[in-house]
C-alpha cells in the first residue's frame, strides 16, 4: 500500500516528529499538564506553543538527516532507542541527563537484568519494532541533488518560521517556563539521551590518557599513633539507595532497625545529605577531596582518592564488594568480589545478600597483621526489585512489590519490600558491629556506614534514583549515616564520644567523609581539611590530631 505513494524526505521528517511528538513524550506531557493545565487561562495555550516548537526543532534536525542512506537507519535506531527510554520515564519517573546515563554505562549484567520486565518487551515492541519496520516499509522519493537540497532548505525555513512565530508570540511565557522548570528539558525524547549521550562521550573522550595525579604524598601516622595500645580495624560501610527517611533509629514510625535501635554505643546521625543521586556519582565524590558544589567525574577519575591516602600512611586496605563494582574508588587497594564465590548459605540465582560482606570477617580479623580499614559495598537496598535484596525468611513488613514493574503494585506494597530491604541492613550492620565487639579485647574497632544516595518510592511520581541534584527531592539526597567505637578506639584515637553524640543532628553531607575518615585515622596530610572534619571538634586536645606538627 505504500508503494503507490511515495513520500518527500521532508514529509517523512515531519510525520517522524510528529511521531516522536505524540507517543514517545507522554511524561512530559503529564508534567507539562501539571505546570500549566488545559483549564487554566492560557494553559492550553501554553501548552499548543510549547508542542509547537519542540515539533518544529525536531522536523529541523530530521531533515538534516533525511538523505538517503542514512535517514532510514537513523530513524530506525531512534524509534528503538525512544522506545526504551519512554518506558523507564513512564515507569519509574526517571529524568535523562549525562549522569543518568554513567549511571547506565557501569551498571553491570545483574542490575540489568533486574530492570528487564514484559512491559518493556511489549514497549519496545509498540514503539520500538512496529514503527521501524512501518518506516522501512514506506518509500521516499528523494531527488537530484540540487532539488533535494533545495526542498530541505525549504522544509528548514518553513520550520524555522514555525519556530520563530511560536517563540515571539510566546516569548515571556515559554521563557518562564523553561527557566523554572529545567526538568522539561530532560524529558522530550529523543533529545534527552542524544544531549546525555553526547555530553557523556566527551566526557569520556576529554584529552589523552594521563598518569594518575598522586594525591597526599606527604601522608602519615600522627604522633598520637605511638600511644596507641592495640592493632585496630576501622569497617566503613558504603550502603545502597538507603535513605533516611525509613531508618526506625532516624525517627521513621516504623521499627525498621531494632537491633541497632538495641546496640549500645551507636551513634545515628539525622541530617546528612549525599553529594549524588547516583552511585556512579556519589561513590567517588566521597572517597574524593573534591566537595559536592566543584566535583569534577574527569578529575576524579585522573586522581587518588581516600584510600590511597590511607594505604599511603601505612595502613591496610582492603574493598568488599557485593555490587557492581567500587567505580574507580578502589582500583589501587586489595579488591574482593565476595559475589564470585557463589556461597550457597548467602548466593542463589546471581543474587547474594548482603550477609555475605561478613563471611569469614573472623578469620580475617584472626590473621590480621598492623593497622587495617575494610571496606564493605552492599547490595542494599537497590531497586526496582527491592523483594530480592533480603532473604524471604528475613521479611518482617507484607504483602510486598515482587515485580520490577513498580507501577504495577501499590504503593504501599512498595514501601514494604523497601522497608525489608533497611530490616535486612539492620541485621547486617547489628552482626557486624556485634563480630567487632566480640573482638575489641584485642584490637581497636569501629564502623562507620553511610548511604551513596536516597531512593524515591513514588513520591512526585518519581521511583529509584537518578534525578539531577538541583530537581532531586530529600528522599534522594537524606541518607542514613551511623557510628559506633568500642571504647578502646575511642580512647586511643582521641575521641569524645559525648561529644560526637550531642553533634550528631548537626547538617554534615558526604563533603565531610574524606577529612573526618583522616582525622579519625590521625592521618597527617596536606589534603586533610580540619574545617570539613565531622570529629575534628570531638578530639581530644591532649591527643595529637592529624593537622598537628
Amino acid at each position: 500500500m505504500f508503494r503507490s505513494r511515495p513520500l518527500a524526505p521532508e514529509a517523512l521528517a515531519f510525520l517522524a516528529g510528529l511521531l516522536f511528538l505524540a507517543f514517545y513524550n507522554i511524561p512530559l506531557w503529564r508534567r507539562l499538564g501539571a505546570i500549566a493545565p488545559a483549564g487554566d487561562q492560557g494553559g492550553l495555550a501554553m501548552q499548543f506553543a510549547f508542542a509547537a516548537m519542540v515539533l518544529s526543532i525536531f522536523t529541523m534536525v530530521l531533515v538534516l538527516a533525511s538523505f538517503r542512506w542514512v535517514f532510514k537507519p537513523a530513524l530506525v535506531v531512534l524509534c528503538m532507542a525512544s522506545s526504551v527510554a519512554a518506558y523507564f520515564m513512564l515507569q519509574y519517573g526517571v529524568l535523562i541527563d549525562k549522569g543518568m546515563l554513567r549511571n547506565v554505562a557501569e551498571t553491570d549484567v545483574r542490575e540489568v537484568r533486574g530492570l528487564l520486565s514484559p512491559r518493556l518487551l511489549l514497549m519496545v515492541l509498540g514503539l520500538g519494532v512496529l514503527p521501524s519496520w512501518l518506516i522501512i516499509r514506506v518509500p521516499v522519493a528523494y531527488r537530484p541533488l540540487r532539488r533535494e537540497l533545495l526542498g530541505k532548505a525549504a522544509a528548514m525555513l518553513a520550520a524555522l518560521g514555525v519556530l520563530a512565530l511560536v517563540a515571539l508570540g510566546n516569548y515571556q511565557g515559554l521563557a518562564a517556563l523553561l527557566r523554572n522548570h529545567h526538568e522539561l528539558r530532560m524529558m522530550v525524547v529523543p533529545s534527552n539521551y542524544l544531549a546525555a549521550l553526547v555530553g557523556f562521550a566527551k566526557e569520556e573522550m576529554a584529552g589523552p590518557a594521563r598518569p594518575i595525579e598522586a594525591l597526599g604524598q606527604d601522608a602519615r601516622r600522627a604522633a598520637a599513633w605511638a600511644g596507641h595500645k592495640r592493632r585496630s580495624l576501622t569497617v566503613l560501610v558504603v550502603g545502597e539507595s538507603a535513605r533516611a527517611e525509613n531508618f526506625g533509629v532516624l525517627g521513621y514510625a516504623r521499627d525498621t532497625t531494632p537491633r541497632l535501635a538495641a546496640e549500645p554505643g551507636l551513634i545515628a546521625y539525622g541530617n546528612v545529605s549525599s553529594c549524588g543521586t547516583e552511585t556512579a556519582v556519589s561513590l567517588p565524590c566521597m572517597f574524593s577531596n573534591m566537595p559536592r558544589r566543584d566535583y569534577d567525574a574527569n578529575r576524579a577519575r585522573r586522581q587518588e582518592g581516600l584510600l590511597d591516602v590511607i594505604q599511603r600512611a601505612g595502613l591496610r586496605v582492603t574493598w568488599r564488594d557485593n555490587q557492581s563494582g567500587c567505580k574507580g574508588t578502589c582500583s589501587r587497594v586489595a579488591f574482593e568480589n565476595v559475589r564470585e564465590a557463589a556461597l550457597p548459605a548467602y548466593c542463589a540465582e546471581g543474587e547474594c545478600h548482603d550477609e555475605v560482606l561478613l563471611h569469614g570477617l573472623q578469620d580475617y580479623i584472626d590473621t590480621l597483621q598492623g593497622d587495617a580499614v575494610l571496606v564493605l559495598h552492599q547490595m542494599g537496598s537497590h531497586g526496582p526489585d527491592y523483594y530480592r535484596r533480603y532473604p524471604r525468611a528475613a521479611a518482617r513488613f507484607g504483602p510486598v512489590c515482587a515485580s520490577n514493574a513498580l507501577n504495577t503494585c501499590s504503593r504501599d506494597s512498595i514501601v514494604n519490600a523497601y522497608d525489608n530491604t533497611i530490616a535486612y541492613t539492620d541485621h547486617v550492620l547489628g552482626a557486624l558491629i556485634d563480630r567487632l565487639r566480640a573482638n575489641q579485647d584485642k584490637l581497636d574497632v569501629a564502623m562507620l556506614y553511610v548511604s551513596d544516595h536516597g531512593e524515591s518510592l513514588g513520591e512526585y511520581r518519581l521511583y529509584l534514583h537518578g534525578t539531577p541534584y538541583m530537581l532531586a527531592p530529600s528522599q534522594q539526597t537524606h541518607v542514613a549515616m551511623l557510628a559506633w567505637f568500642s571504647p578502646s578506639y575511642a580512647q586511643d584515637f582521641g575521641l569524645d564520644l559525648q561529644c560526637v553524640r550531642r553533634s550528631r543532628q548537626q547538617a554534615y553531607s558526604h563533603d565531610n567523609y574524606f577529612h573526618s575518615v583522616l582525622g579519625l585515622l590521625q592521618i597527617q596530610t596536606s589534603a586533610y581539611e580540619p574545617e570539613l572534619d565531622m570529629f575534628a571538634p570531638c578530639r581530644r586536645k591532649a591527643i595529637a590530631g592529624p593537622g598537628d606538627a
